[in-house]
C-alpha cells in the first residue's frame, strides 16, 4: 500500500445574490472532461478496466466529511476515487465505503431510462470481440452487430454491448473509413483507442437537444433512425425503433441521446436515486464559470443535487469546483472548473491513498 498525498474536500458557498443578474444566462461547457460511475469493488472495477480494457490509472483518492456530502447529496460520506485513462479520455470511478448504495438491478434494460453507457473505440471488431471472450465477460448484445447499408448516418459501424462487474453496459465501436471522428482513422497502436461518447436513453429528443445545446453549449453533430435486426440484438430489446442524435463539445467525448420510439416501455430513473448507488453515473463537464452556472441552474426548472458549490483541493496549490445537477430526464451532470487554491486553504487535511 502507497500513502500519497490527498486534500480534503472544501466548501466554497456564494451568496445568491452575488449572480443575480445572471438569471435566465445559459451556462456553455468547454468539453466533456470525463464520465463518472459508481462501482461496488474498487479493486475488483481497476482490474476489470485495466486488465481486460487497458485503462490506465491516473489518481486514487479518498474523500471524506461535510462537503462532500453537500457536493454528492448523500450523507455519512467515505468515498474512494480512482481516474483511469484510455486514449485522450478519462473515467471516474467510485466506491462509496459509507454507506454503501444498492446495486444495479437485475432486470435493467437498454430502453430504461436510467440506461447510459460509454463507447470504446477498438482498432479491429474481431479481435477485440475474441479478447472479450477470452475474459468471459457478461454479454448485453447477442454479440457484435455490423449497421446495414440502408441506414446511410450508420452503415457499416460496428458495435457489440456487454457488462463490466457492476452490471455496468459498456460499448465497443468500430468505425469505417468515412465514419466517426477523424482520429480514429488514424493508426494506434492498441486494440482500445478511446473513448468516442457516452449515450444515454432520453424521453423526449427535442427537450433533450434543448437542454444539452441551449444550456450546456454543445453542437448537434449527427443524427439518424435506427432500428431492425441488427438494432434488436444491439440493443437486445425486441423490436427496438431509435432516433439516435449526436452532440459535442470542442473537445472530449460526445454525448449521445438514445430516445426509443418503440418499444416505449422504459422505466424512469428512480427518484430516490443516489451517488452511492451503484447504477449511478455522472457526465462531467468543464465550466468556465461555475458562479454563473449556479445561479442559473439555481434559479432554473433544474434540479440541482449538491447544496452549495464546492471544492475538491487536488493539490496546495489548485483544485477543483463545481457542483451536481440533472437533465430533463434525471442523469446526472457535474460541472467543475479548475481554481487556484487560497492560503485559507493551506490547513486541508491529508487523508491515506491506496
Amino acid at each position: 500500500m502507497r500513502v500519497l498525498r490527498t486534500f480534503a474536500i472544501l466548501p466554497i458557498v456564494f451568496l445568491l445574490a452575488a449572480g443575480a443578474e445572471l438569471h435566465g444566462q445559459s451556462a456553455a461547457a468547454s468539453r466533456v472532461e470525463a464520465i463518472g460511475l459508481t462501482v461496488s469493488d474498487m479493486n475488483q472495477a481497476i482490474d476489470f478496466y485495466a486488465h481486460v480494457l487497458h485503462f490506465q490509472a491516473v489518481s486514487d483518492v479518498e474523500f471524506a466529511g461535510p462537503a462532500i456530502e453537500h457536493l454528492k447529496g448523500v450523507f455519512g460520506v467515505r468515498v474512494r476515487v480512482v481516474r483511469m485513462k484510455l486514449g485522450n479520455e478519462e473515467i471516474e470511478l467510485s466506491e462509496y465505503l459509507a454507506p454503501r448504495g444498492r446495486v444495479v438491478p437485475v432486470d435493467a434494460q437498454s430502453n430504461d431510462l436510467n440506461f447510459q453507457h460509454i463507447a470504446l473505440v477498438v482498432k479491429d471488431m474481431d479481435q477485440a470481440y475474441a479478447w472479450l471472450r477470452q475474459n468471459h465477460v457478461r454479454f448485453a448484445s447477442s454479440g457484435p452487430q455490423t449497421l446495414p447499408a440502408w441506414n446511410a448516418a450508420a452503415a457499416g459501424i460496428q458495435a457489440f454491448y456487454f457488462r463490466d462487474p457492476d452490471n455496468h453496459v459498456l460499448e465497443i465501436i468500430h468505425f469505417p473509413a468515412g465514419k466517426g471522428d477523424p482520429r480514429w482513422q488514424q493508426a494506434s497502436g492498441d486494440l482500445f483507442e478511446g473513448i468516442d461518447h457516452t449515450a444515454i436513453a432520453v424521453s423526449d429528443t427535442e427537450r433533450s437537444i434543448a437542454f444539452y445545446r441551449d444550456e450546456l453549449g454543445m453542437r448537434v453533430v449527427g443524427a439518424s433512425e435506427n432500428y431492425g435486426d441488427e438494432q434488436e440484438h444491439l440493443n437486445n430489446v425486441f423490436g427496438a425503433h431509435l432516433r439516435i442524435t449526436s452532440l459535442r463539445s470542442p473537445h472530449g467525448p460526445g454525448v449521445e441521446l438514445l430516445e426509443y420510439l418503440a418499444p416505449r416501455t422504459g422505466r424512469p430513473i428512480p427518484l430516490d436515486q443516489r451517488a452511492n448507488d451503484v447504477a449511478h453515473w455522472e457526465t462531467l463537464i468543464d465550466e468556465r464559470d461555475i458562479m454563473q452556472a449556479w445561479a442559473h441552474f439555481t434559479s432554473s426548472r433544474t434540479h440541482v443535487i449538491s447544496s452549495q458549490i464546492d471544492s475538491i483541493a487536488r493539490n496546495n496549490e489548485s483544485a477543483r469546483e463545481g457542483f451536481l445537477f440533472q437533465d430533463p430526464d434525471g442523469h446526472v451532470i457535474a460541472a467543475m472548473n479548475e481554481v487556484i487554491m487560497k492560503s485559507s486553504h493551506s490547513s486541508a487535511t491529508r487523508l491515506q491513498e491506496r
